[in-house]
């Protein structure tokens, strides 16, 4: 049902764009003009449907839409004005109106120059039936103040043409105020684009120096405890105890253990992210990484659910970066919840954004923390490194979306994850 309602809105749509209202209004006035034709003229049956017909077909043939065109297109015009008038009796003709075509199609698309033109032509078409070859006047003899009537009909067509020509530059004015706010508006998007790019690459700049200030001071910790263990270790090696020389090796291998996970984790956050998106369903993504963290949830005796308003939603993510993301949030969650307690994966979308939820019942966050959470190398785990929220951070960024807390002390914490259903090219 949905589909035929699709088709069937966009066969209307085609219909209105092929038949526009001014369409049924130009074959309303040629019918009108040929039913209340005085007498039968073939003629007029013929010129007439002409003259309305290039109305309707100018607009969807390309060349009329050209300089040459227009002209074309009023020229001829008035050529089929001026044959309406004189096959209906010339300076006596009920049709003299038809002029107006011609001279307010001028005033719509020319300058004042080419509606002059236009207009006088017209007027010229008309008092030319005037002359002698047009009309005998030993055998016609015109009403009195006919001559005068039609230099006032003439001096109508200028009228008419000078207010539709006012009209018509104002419209143009107005469309060429509004282009140029367009393109005011292309620009300054522009440059707020180049500035937005300079700020992150200067805010990654900021974040890399804080980083590695983060770093070093993370790294003197491991590397003082190396020292004095080899220190210890060289001591007990001349002195063969056996125990406490494993025991000083076992810190050395545990502080390089920490320290290659430092800069793995330092890496991982200064390393350029390349994004590629692509269409998928999120659940795949939701359900592998809970049971990635399925073995953590159980030492923790933590409850891991997942619940999604639609199950088979599904937009434009790149799938390896999000999981690795959602993996960082759950893994916090999980960690931060005591015995007993459930985590919640939720998902929700709109019709331009998908919105991901990590809940959980624990501790929660102090307000005081709040700001600093996704700054690297600030944590307040006693082994953390605290640069899994940062990536969690430049990994949202980078699909364009935002991250928001929320956190109650005692109660519990929830991370909401926006982002966009479509990535930009």
């Amino acid at each position: 049902m949905a589909t035929e309602t699709i088709q069937v809105s966009k066969g209307r749509a085609r219909w209105r764009n092929f038949f526009q209202p001014q369409d049924f209004a130009w074959m309303l006035f040629v019918a009108v003009l040929l039913i209340t034709a005085p007498e039968t003229n073939y003629d007029l049956y013929i010129l007439v449907p002409l003259i309305g017909a290039l109305q309707v077909i100018e607009r969807r043939v390309q060349f009329f839409s050209s300089k040459d065109g227009q002209i074309a297109s009023v020229g001829l015009k008035l050529v089929l004005s001026y044959l309406i008038i004189g096959w209906t009796y010339g300076v006596l003709s009920y049709y003299y109106p038809i002029f107006l075509i011609p001279v307010v199609s001028a005033a719509t698309i020319f300058e004042l120059r080419g509606v002059f033109i236009v207009t006088a032509l017209a007027a010229a078409g008309y008092l030319c039936f005037l002359l002698p070859i047009f009309i005998d006047y030993r055998k016609t003899k015109l009403p009195e103040g006919y001559v005068s009537l039609m230099s006032m009909r003439v001096g109508f067509f200028a009228i008419v043409a000078f207010l539709v020509y006012q009209q018509a530059k104002a419209k143009r004015e107005e469309m060429a105020r509004t282009q140029e706010a367009v393109e005011r508006l292309s620009e300054s998007n522009t440059s707020l684009m180049r500035a937005e790019a300079s700020l992150r690459r200067s805010e990654r700049l900021a974040a890399l120096g804080q980083l590695t200030a983060g770093l070093a001071h993370e790294l003197r910790n491991p590397l003082g405890t190396i020292k004095g263990s080899a220190e210890i270790l060289m001591k007990e090696i001349a002195r063969q105890r056996p125990e406490v020389m494993s025991e000083m090796a076992g810190y050395i291998v545990a502080e390089v253990d920490r320290i290659n996970g430092l800069v793995s984790s330092f890496l991982d956050f200064a390393r350029p992210l390349q994004v590629r998106p692509v269409i998928a369903e999120l659940r795949p993504a939701l359900h592998e990484v809970a049971r990635h963290l399925k073995e953590l949830a159980a030492a923790r005796d933590v409850q891991v659910s997942i619940r999604m308003q639609d199950p088979q939603l599904a937009f434009a993510f790149d799938p390896e970066l999000l999981k690795i993301a959602i993996s960082n949030l759950l893994q916090n969650a999980i960690q931060g919840s005591a015995p007993g307690k459930e985590v919640e994966i939720r998902a929700n979308a709109s019709d331009e954004l998908v919105r991901i939820f990590v809940i959980d019942q624990g501790e929660g966050i102090p307000r005081q923390h709040l700001e600093n959470i996704f700054n690297p190398f600030f944590t307040t785990k006693p082994n953390g490194v605290g640069l899994g929220l940062a990536i969690v951070s430049k990994i949202v960024d980078e699909h364009h979306g935002r991250i928001n807390v929320f956190s109650e002390p005692g109660v519990g914490t929830t991370v909401e994850v926006t982002l966009p259903k479509t990535q930009p090219a």
